[in-house]
């Protein structure tokens, strides 16, 4: 950055790096309860998706969205992406093909 960049512009950016390193840390955790949910699906026999409930997350989600003034279509495709990884792990789970992590 050169020395002419504004002081507010720095702090904003500082904010918008200070967000994504959350989001960074949020996704890990939700990363590992999907982990547990993919391990107990895999052992008890149970499909990898779940139409319904993904439907029913697409539904809270774009309502969330509204509510907090992010576009609704935005907020469905990053919940899609999400929920597509998520099945990817699941299906590589019930197959053996990924080793499960420890996190003890």
């Amino acid at each position: 950055m050169s020395e002419t960049t504004p002081a507010e512009l720095l702090a904003l950016r500082q904010s918008i790096d200070n967000i994504d390193a959350a989001l960074v840390h949020l996704l890990a955790e939700r990363f590992k309860f999907t982990q547990q949910v993919g391990v107990l699906k895999a052992r008890t026999g149970l499909p990898a998706s779940d139409p319904d409930r993904e439907a029913v997350q697409v539904a809270r989600l774009r309502a969330l969205a509204e509510e907090s003034h992010l576009d609704p279509a935005f907020a469905e495709k990053f919940l899609n992406f999400i929920v597509a990884e998520v099945i990817h792990h699941h299906e590589s789970l019930a197959t053996g093909t990924v080793p499960v992590a420890d996190n003890s």
